[in-house]
């Protein structure tokens, strides 16, 4: 006969049955469940990232700069894909006639479970015209008009299906040949800089030597400070991260701007096969740290930054633009109160009738509202 235990004697942790939910919690445990003090909040974590993974990742990286300087074979590098296989590349002659146009090409990657849906956006005839006065307005209107169909759909009644197509990354090209920015580039990131987050990139490193990369990285970083272009920052490292990780962290911000190299080609030298460039004096791999930045600039895109990217252009870029309508929308509707005011036939001096009177004053102090937030966070 088996003997039954009293109400007052609790199983033991060891016997006591365990939550169908264990698996997902790794602190429900014979061994957790003697101390009092544990909820189970501390699964949070978990939850979100799951509830994250499923739901997969947008990012959306734009290319900029004058043709011819690699963008769309680094691209394929960066991802380990073909997006422009089926492109058609101008002559020199269409180049130079083509006007400035927005190509965007979209792939889903999917890596050990985690889906990624990269939206990567391009500018063809970019720089390539002989007279490229406001070359860029092209570029600049498509951030802004990511912004207002982000806002229109934020302010709309259904916000659960909202896309998110706000441009998270700039990687603006360089051209390795002159001695820094020309005006085109000074100009472009100028109108840019407080829309996207600008990562300027050297193209085909391959082009100079070593002694050439570090003058021309130096003075590169010289003309962005004198022009007062304002370029991503790398967020500093909390006191608490360890010595490796405040050193990778110091190493990407000394290479900007990010000398690069990019192949399609797969190269075979010694039994090992990977990408890169024959040259009558030697090989050139891509993801050889001693040839390129490459690989600091794919981790930094994919690995360790990319979520401080969308979040930067959530918290800073875009907050920027919403704060901007709010205050345009709250003075035209000031604006009109007034105006029917006056149609209405209010004597002169005397104010608005009484509730409408409130109402404008409860606009006025959102505009200052936003307009105080604003100078807060910039």
């Amino acid at each position: 006969m088996a003997r039954q235990g009293s109400l007052d004697s609790p199983l033991s942790p060891a016997s006591r049955p365990r939550s169908p939910w264990a698996r997902l919690d790794p602190y429900d445990s014979p061994e957790q469940d003697q101390d009092k003090e544990y909820v189970g909040f501390a699964t949070l974590p978990s939850q979100v990232n799951r509830k994250t993974v499923k739901k997969g990742f947008t990012f959306t990286l734009m290319v900029t700069g004058e043709s011819g300087l690699g963008k769309s074979t680094l691209i394929n590098s960066l991802f380990l894909t073909d997006l422009y296989k089926d492109r058609k590349v101008p002559n020199a002659e269409e180049r130079i006639l083509q006007t400035v146009g927005i190509v965007k090409h979209t792939v889903g990657i999917e890596e050990k479970g985690v889906r990624l849906r990269l939206n990567i956006i391009d500018t063809p005839g970019f720089g390539d015209a002989v007279n490229n006065t406001k070359s860029w307005k092209e570029v600049e209107d498509y951030v802004d008009q990511q912004f207002e169909q982000y806002f229109r759909e934020e302010s709309g009644l259904n916000r659960k299906n909202i896309q998110d197509h706000r441009v998270h990354c700039c990687l603006y090209f360089i051209s390795p040949s002159g001695h820094g920015l020309r005006p085109l580039d000074v100009e472009c990131m100028r109108a840019l800089h407080q829309k996207v987050n600008i990562v300027p990139v050297l193209a085909k490193a391959d082009s100079l030597t070593p002694a050439e990369v570090r003058t021309k990285k130096l003075k590169i970083r010289q003309e962005i400070e004198q022009f007062g272009i304002n370029i991503y920052q790398f967020p500093e490292c909390d006191s608490d991260e360890d010595d490796e990780f405040q050193l990778q962290d110091q190493i990407l911000k000394n290479s900007v701007p990010f000398a690069v190299i990019g192949s399609n080609l797969q190269v075979e030298s010694e039994g090992r096969r990977f990408r890169g460039r024959i040259y009558p004096w030697g090989l050139v791999e891509v993801e050889n740290p001693e040839h390129s930045d490459f690989l600091l600039l794919r981790n930094m895109l994919v690995r360790t930054h990319m979520q401080d990217l969308k979040d930067v252009t959530r918290e800073n870029h875009y907050e920027n633009y919403r704060a901007q309508c709010i205050q345009s929308m709250t003075r035209m509707v000031v604006q009109e109160r007034r105006r029917r005011s006056v149609a209405q036939g209010s004597p002169r001096g005397q104010g608005p009738p009484r509730g409408q009177g409130r109402m404008q004053e409860v606009l006025e102090r959102i505009q200052e509202q936003m307009l105080q937030n604003h100078r807060d966070g910039f």
